[in-house]
């Protein structure tokens, strides 16, 4: 069982930054790839970014370029650095997480979910 709490969420003028953090509790979280995942109102939920167990990272196109995942396994956190934020980054923002050996930014991949911060941008 994995544990999954966000922080870090806020309101932020276009052109800021913010720093998201998934702090997890539970067993082995080394072993776990973590995403992260974000949802509009009125849209589907849509993985922007993950990190693999030994590092590995990937990012959807829409954030390519001004977000940055890292993982602290000492501290079992993962971090979403995001930068040059746009109104349309404007979400609920949660992290997951998996044991499978799957490297997928599709949500249903993910058994573990944190309960999500808000992300406001405003013009």
């Amino acid at each position: 069982q994995l544990q999954l709490v966000e922080s870090g969420g806020g309101l932020v003028q276009s052109g800021g930054s913010l720093r998201l953090s998934c702090a997890a509790s539970g067993f082995f979280f080394d072993h776990y790839i973590i995403g992260w995942f974000r949802q509009a109102p009125g849209k589907e939920r849509e993985g922007i970014s993950y990190v693999s167990s030994g590092g590995y990272t990937k990012y959807a196109d829409s954030v390519k370029g001004r977000f940055t995942i890292s993982r602290d396994n000492a501290k079992n956190t993962v971090y979403l650095q995001m930068n040059s934020l746009k109104p349309e980054d404007t979400a609920i923002y949660y992290c997951a997480g998996s044991s499978a050996s799957i490297w997928t930014l599709t949500s249903s991949a993910y058994p573990y979910w944190g309960q999500g911060t808000q992300v406001t941008v405003s013009s």
